[in-house]
């Protein structure tokens, strides 16, 4: 379990790394290309800055909303409540609060900004297909999202493709029907031209393929840290096996809330082979399970 935690936290770290080494790519071929030097990068920052502000004070509200979520307390869900209590004093962080989405098909997600304004939300599918055990391998899964501040790494991860593709369609479109201002192209200038066009065009997927990564390794990361906290991973691989069995789609899930719950509620897969792997959000549910299994 440690092994599979610190593996994952040092990929993870990895990754972002090489994604602000994007944005500031991006930031150099703008400044480059319209000949206005460490301003482009200013502007990918300036961007950046207020997406992500934005993003950390009002994304766990939307998504609750966007999911049709509803709180619940002791009185209305005593069974749920007392699971995520239990597991939250095991982890020393506050209690999330607990929402439901009334939906057969099991999943669940968890949201917020930090670990004392976190929410764990199941669906009430979930609820009813899983035992205690299993549900205790779900929500220790949300909780380790929670406690490793993964909501917000993926928030930062989402803003920063956002930024790199916005910043690269933009530059784009100002090439294509402005040019570019500065005469006298020598060898090596018309070399770093080509080199900033090809960024600008190229890293729009380059920053979706980083963030499908990250995303994948912050679920083997959960699952490690929530498998650790319940001293029973057979219990989250017995739950990932019901939830990817079950026949049921969750309604009210889209591409913006995909990557949050702990089974893609888009893609009907449990694997995933080749390049289109590398676009899933979630790693494989075989691989999963063989990890959970290996504990």
């Amino acid at each position: 379990m440690y092994d599979q935690i610190s593996s994952n936290k040092m990929k993870s770290g990895g990754l972002i790394g090489v994604f602000v080494m994007l944005v500031f790519g991006v930031g150099w071929a703008i400044g480059y290309l319209l000949d206005v030097g460490p301003y482009g990068l200013v502007i990918a920052l300036v961007i950046a800055f207020f997406s992500t502000w934005g993003s950390y004070w009002y994304s766990d509200r939307i998504v609750l909303a966007m999911s049709r979520a509803r709180p619940v307390d002791r009185a209305t869900e005593p069974y749920l409540v007392n699971v995520v209590e239990g597991l939250s004093l095991a982890a020393g962080i506050p209690q999330p609060k607990a929402y439901v989405i009334d939906d057969p098909a099991p999943n669940a997600f968890a949201t917020g900004r930090n670990p004392a304004n976190g929410a764990i939300a199941v669906t009430t599918g979930l609820i009813e297909k899983l035992d205690r055990l299993e549900l205790e391998g779900v929500v220790a899964h949300e909780l380790a999202h929670i406690k490793n501040y993964d909501t917000l790494v993926q928030t930062l991860a989402a803003v920063m493709a956002g930024t790199v593709v916005l910043l690269s369609d933009w530059m784009v479109r100002t090439l294509f029907w402005g040019g570019r201002s500065k005469d006298g192209l020598g060898g090596a200038k018309v070399i770093l031209l080509v080199v900033a066009l090809l960024l600008l065009i190229l890293a729009p997927i380059f920053a979706a393929l980083i963030q499908m990564a990250i995303s994948r390794k912050r679920e083997y990361l959960a699952d490690a840290n929530g498998a650790l906290l319940t001293r029973y991973p057979d219990g989250l691989a017995s739950a990932l096996r019901k939830i990817t069995a079950d026949p049921n789609r969750l309604r009210v899930a889209n591409k913006a809330t995909e990557s949050l719950y702990i089974y893609n509620p888009l893609k009907d897969y449990k694997g995933g082979r080749g390049l289109n792997s590398l676009f899933n959000t979630h790693p494989p549910v075989e691989e999963r399970i063989k990890r959970l299994e290996a504990m």
